[in-house]
């Protein structure tokens, strides 16, 4: 953050000195007034109408340097720049008062406001102040024994308080512009980046990243409904992230701007509100906050909002306010496109009718696997499984007998397969387990359990009063302690699944003993 008072090193000089043209050009026609002032003898002592003539002459040609050509050139060592600039503006006007006679001080009231309107536009506090300070010295210490008087003394100064006033009204209003442009500049940046995101950590990290720049809020989250509850996606409180927290959706005020789909601004928790009955959730830290602001966020795939708090009264204003209801609004729309890309995404994976991986999707999947069994020398079974005469359950009951034939044999394999293994339908009705950390004697027996369900299942259709049980043949090949080759991997299932179809169907090929031999060759 920059440092109070000190020039921003994110612009440059010709910008700045655009804003300070019309208080430039006003000063030049104040010296060209003293200049023909002093030279129609208005001035009573020689001496003082020759150093006010000298001023006058050189502090327009200094003003018009600075504008012209100085202050839209210089692009280093402005630090310096700044302070000397001071240094000088302010003996320039120490010289002005001291050469004009006291009717003639409105000049010099007049270039001090302007003088100080320009550098604290151009320089910032600590190089204004310093100008203020050696022009409102050198002005008492000229005129201390000329000035008595409460009222007398009031109108001499008035002009410095004048120009302190107007310093700090001017550094406000730009530290008041450049905190708008910020913002403006961070949710842009923001709504660039997140329009081409479709992971939804990637969503997150650049929302946070958003609000760490635009709010100063001691904690924020983004909480999406699930299940009943508000489970906190993004939650970070007092320099510290939190993860698997949820709170309830119930008598909460993050409840009550999801239930009411409205904004929620609460400056001070601790004076009554429209949400007086609702229970306060502390979480994170063990302290409440006493600032606290939700917006919804609404779309057709997510449900929640994004909250902020702080751990002062007041701590967030309406144009905060505005923009946190702009970032839920962009981020529920980046969130809600994750959402239906995992969708999109997911199904393009699977099988339209039973749900398994597509022959497609199975082969990269079980690749993958197989990559990462090399590496961590792990070992990996398949399965190769075809419904024994499958075509007539089509060509006796119809076809949509025979997709309940495939979709009861899809949930027999997943009911009988744990964690991390998965299915896919190698085409028609074949289908390939993979089974991952599993040896051929635990995939013998993951096959036989599967056997024994195909056999023992009933099937029922209203147009057909009895379905025989369907049966299936099943071939099995483990990796590596047979082949160190996809490729070959899969062969070996496939041809024991039709070795076992050639030994009558309703086979498990290889048996068991093929196992032990395996294992003691290891």
């Amino acid at each position: 953050m920059r440092a109070p008072g000190f020039p921003r090193k994110s612009k440059n000089y010709q910008e700045d000195a655009t804003y300070v043209y019309p208080s430039s050009i006003a000063a030049i026609l104040i010296f060209l007034v003293i200049i023909l002032d002093i030279l129609l003898g208005n001035q009573s002592l020689a001496q003082k109408r020759i150093i006010a003539l000298a001023i006058g002459i050189g502090g327009s040609l200094y003003v018009l340097f600075q504008i012209l050509l100085i202050a839209p050139r210089i692009k280093k060592k402005r630090f310096l720049y700044s302070w000397i600039n001071a240094v000088v503006s302010g003996l320039g006007l120490s010289l002005l008062v001291l050469a004009l006679d006291e009717p003639h001080h409105t000049f010099y009231n007049l270039l001090l406001i302007l003088t100080v309107t320009s550098i604290s536009i151009i320089s910032g506090r600590g190089p204004t102040y310093l100008l203020i300070f050696i022009s409102a010295t050198a002005y008492i210490l000229f005129h201390n024994k000329s000035i008595s008087g409460f009222l007398n003394w009031t109108i001499h100064v008035f002009p410095i308080l004048s120009s302190i006033v107007i310093t700090e009204t001017i550094l406000r209003l730009r530290q008041a512009t450049e905190d708008h442009i910020r913002r403006l500049e961070t949710i842009n940046t923001f709504i660039q980046q997140i329009n081409s995101s479709l992971e939804t950590n990637q969503v997150l990290t650049l929302l946070n990243a958003a609000l760490q720049k635009a709010l100063a809020a001691d904690s924020y989250y983004v909480g999406l409904v699930d299940n009943g509850t508000i489970r906190l996606d993004l939650f970070y409180d007092d320099g510290e992230y939190y993860t698997d927290v949820e709170i309830p959706l119930e008598d909460t005020l993050a409840g009550w701007v999801i239930k009411n789909q409205s904004t929620l601004f609460l400056s001070d928790l601790r004076k009554r509100n429209e949400t007086a009955n609702v229970h306060r959730t502390v979480i994170g830290k063990n302290k409440s906050s006493v600032s606290w602001a939700g917006v919804p966020m609404r779309t057709a795939h997510i449900n929640g909002l994004l909250a902020v708090g702080s751990y002062k009264a007041n701590a967030f204003t309406h144009t905060d306010m505005e923009l946190l209801a702009n970032m839920a609004q962009h981020a529920a729309l980046a969130l809600d496109n994750t959402v239906h890309h995992k969708q999109v995404e997911k199904q393009s994976r699977l099988d339209s009718l039973t749900g398994t991986y597509n022959h497609r999707y199975f082969l990269k999947a079980l690749q993958e696997i197989v990559d990462n069994a090399q590496l961590e020398h792990k070992v990996i079974s398949l399965i190769m499984l075809d419904i024994d005469y499958f075509k007539r359950y089509n060509d006796s009951f119809g076809h949509q007998v025979g997709d309940l034939v495939l979709t009861k044999l899809c949930e027999t394999i997943q009911q009988n397969i744990k964690k991390g293994d998965f299915v896919g339908r190698w085409g028609g009705e074949e289908f390939a387990i993979a089974l991952p950390g599993a040896r051929g004697n635990e995939a013998h027996q993951v096959a036989k359990r599967i056997q024994k369900t195909m056999q023992d299942l009933l099937l029922s259709h209203p147009k057909h009063e009895k379905i025989p049980a369907p049966t299936v043949s099943q071939g099995i090949s483990v990796f590596p302690d047979e082949t160190v080759e996809l490729d070959r991997f899969v062969y070996l299932a496939d041809q024991r699944l039709y070795k076992a179809k050639e030994r009558g169907r309703n086979q498990i090929e290889p048996d068991p003993s093929h196992w032990n031999k395996v294992q003691s060759t290891k």
